[in-house]
């Protein structure tokens, strides 16, 4: 399973479409993280000033119809090492299994995943 962060409203705003974030237009894939831990740190360093719900959608790679590569994540700050799964092509919603939300402190970071209410 692959993991994605992304704001309820732009998870919610074409729900009629399969998803296409910016990153798929600007890098032409979609980021996504290898497991919780990674998807928390994401949260925290990139939407932590984004108002409103953050959630992660959890995706199985073997519904998606574009190629799944997993490389670096470009030096991104405590990533050395790790490959992260960059989706080539539009997330098909049949794909995503579970939409979790990550449940934040007062100051906004990142704490843990849970089931969405």
């Amino acid at each position: 399973m692959l993991l994605h962060v992304v704001p309820l409203d732009a998870w919610s705003a074409r729900p009629d479409l399969p998803y296409a974030p910016a990153s798929l237009a600007a890098e032409g894939f979609v980021h996504c993280s290898p497991d919780e831990t990674s998807a928390l740190a994401i949260a925290d360093a990139h939407y932590r000033d984004v108002a409103g719900p953050l959630l992660v959608l959890v995706i199985d790679e073997t519904r998606l119809g574009g190629e799944v590569r997993w490389e670096g994540a470009g030096g991104a700050e405590g990533s050395k090492g790790t490959l992260f799964p960059h989706v080539y092509g539009p997330v098909e919603r049949s794909a995503v299994t579970a939409v979790l939300e990550v449940r934040r402190d007062a100051d906004g970071r990142a704490r843990e995943l849970a089931p969405r209410a």
